[in-house]
């Protein structure tokens, strides 16, 4: 996939780090033009007060060979999203990849908590950061993505479609969030479908971002220290994966077959042969399906 993107311009929402950056960088190795949004800057630290920042993603996605651009956003504000736009359009007159990968609700929800338990101020900010911030940057990006034919559009959520239709996802308000985000790649295939571009869905698997090695406390070096206490641990993947699932379907001239579906990073790999950065296809949502939530041993023999 290399140069794949070569003339492309993407815009990333949600880009500080996790699977943001990863997306953008991978856009970037194939030689995108690369916008990168977020709350978290060099001069001041979203809610979530973590040191990666957006200027950080740019630089790495110039690093890897294409040109980063960041630019400060609050994606629930219409004005600075409309504002963005406009720069985009001024700058490059056309928009080809749309990730709306904007969640900032990690420290809102908690776990296994009723919708009558559930802190309800914290829950409804969920909904505004994974659902309403979504919307708002479509609303805003989707004229200028349309004005070329070939479009895309990347709603990343947590959980395939197939998965989150049976399975509860943690609690009320984080469930209907991800919920949310599949139905709106399902109702924007129908939206910007006929008029030349293609939605899809995607999930990463159990991903190694920068919050998630904090939390075992590892480095991407040494990730499989944590194995002894978390087993399955082992299906997981860098952000890059993803993002070179993102990469996979901007560079696929028919890529409109998949329009309005809900995809894995372990899923696409498969369909189009790309590895993750140690050169392994972890297939973690397939894992957790028939390893995890069966209770069996951690084994990926089979799986990556």
């Amino acid at each position: 996939m290399a140069r794949s993107l070569e003339g492309k311009v993407a815009l990333v929402a949600g880009a500080s780090r996790g699977a943001g950056r990863g997306i953008a960088v991978e856009l970037g190795a194939a030689g995108a033009t690369v916008y990168v949004t977020g709350r978290s800057t060099r001069a001041r630290r979203s809610e979530y007060d973590r040191p990666e920042t957006i200027e950080d993603t740019a630089d790495l996605v110039t690093e890897a060979g294409g040109h980063g651009v960041a630019v400060p956003a609050d994606h629930l504000d219409p004005a600075q999203v409309a504002a963005l736009v406009d720069r985009i359009a001024r700058e490059q007159g056309r928009l080809d990849v749309l990730v709306n990968d904007i969640w900032g609700g990690e420290n809102l929800f908690a776990w296994d908590s009723p919708v009558w338990e559930h802190d309800l101020d914290k829950g409804l900010r969920l909904l505004r950061l994974a659902v309403e911030t979504h919307a708002v940057t479509s609303h805003h990006a989707l004229p200028l993505l349309l004005r070329r034919p070939g479009g895309l559009v990347v709603e990343v959520t947590d959980g395939t479609d197939d998965y989150n239709r049976d399975h509860y996802r943690t609690s009320f308000f984080y469930d209907l969030a991800k919920a949310s985000v599949l139905r709106m790649a399902f109702s924007l295939g129908h939206e910007v479908g006929p008029r030349g571009a293609t939605a899809v869905a995607l999930t990463p698997g159990w991903m190694r971002s920068e919050m998630m090695l904090d939390h075992f406390g590892v480095r991407e070096e040494n990730w499989r220290d944590a194995l002894d206490r978390v087993p399955h641990f082992a299906i997981s993947e860098t952000p890059r994966y993803v993002g070179r699932a993102v990469t996979a379907l901007a560079a696929d001239p028919h890529v409109g077959r998949f329009n309005g579906r809900s995809f894995s990073s372990g899923g696409l790999a498969q369909e189009y042969g790309f590895t993750d950065l140690d050169g392994s296809r972890p297939d973690a949502w397939r894992y957790i399906v028939e390893v995890q939530d069966a209770e069996k041993p951690a084994d990926v023999t089979g799986y990556r």
